[in-house]
């Protein structure tokens, strides 16, 4: 729940004469939507844990909209609370969100890739996700990792709440959470935005810095 501060302070930021009344209904919605992500905490499918963050954006949401927020407005608030949240902090942390990548790049990842398979490939509730891991050299930039996400925990969270049109906000976080771990992410389409999958597929960033693209529509 560490999280919660990027939420709040953002918040009161730009709504600072409703602050209160919005974090009392946040929270009041978090509670009420809480009950639907609680399976996600003792998933076997790790990708499952992501939900209960994406419950508390979605109580955002929901909070927002009830206040008379049109979309535009929503959208730029939940993207500053994540681009606040999923950078790093420090060096340290800096250099942990890169050393996946580093490891994709060894031997280790047939090792990393097998462990995986094992985690995500497997639904762990029927609420949560399914995610299909990608290796062939041609299907993935030679980087040998790329992943296929054919069931969204998330799009059925928001679908159950009548949020469906905001789903695809959370799409475009994963540019900044690929960015910041070096890798430059290019997918053809998410399941937000109507594709059969969110394919996900990376390229290592060159000297020049990030160049995060996604072909999403």
């Amino acid at each position: 729940m560490k999280f919660r501060k990027y939420f709040d302070r953002e918040l009161q930021l730009r709504f600072p004469g409703h602050h209160e009344s919005l974090r009392r209904d946040l929270e009041s919605r978090y509670r009420a939507i809480l009950p639907d992500v609680s399976f996600a905490r003792s998933s076997p499918n790790p990708v499952d844990r992501r939900l209960d963050f994406s419950a508390y954006f979605l109580a955002t949401i929901l909070t927002l909209e009830a206040r008379g927020e049109d979309f535009a407005s929503i959208r730029n608030v939940c993207l500053a609370i994540v681009r606040e949240y999923v950078r790093p902090k420090s060096p340290w942390q800096r250099w942990l969100r890169r050393v996946p990548v580093t490891l994709i790049r060894t031997p280790l990842r047939r090792i990393l890739v097998r462990i995986l398979r094992a985690k995500i490939q497997k639904k762990g509730h029927p609420d949560g996700f399914l995610v299909h891991i990608v290796t062939g050299a041609d299907e993935t930039f030679g980087l040998g990792y790329g992943f296929n996400v054919v069931e969204c925990g998330i799009c059925k969270l928001f679908q159950k709440h009548g949020a469906a049109r905001y789903t695809a906000i959370l799409c475009d976080v994963d540019e900044l959470t690929s960015g910041f771990a070096g890798l430059d992410l290019v997918r053809s389409g998410t399941i937000a935005r109507g594709a059969p999958v969110c394919d996900f597929r990376f390229r290592i960033q060159n000297a020049s810095g990030p160049a995060a693209r996604t072909m999403s529509t």
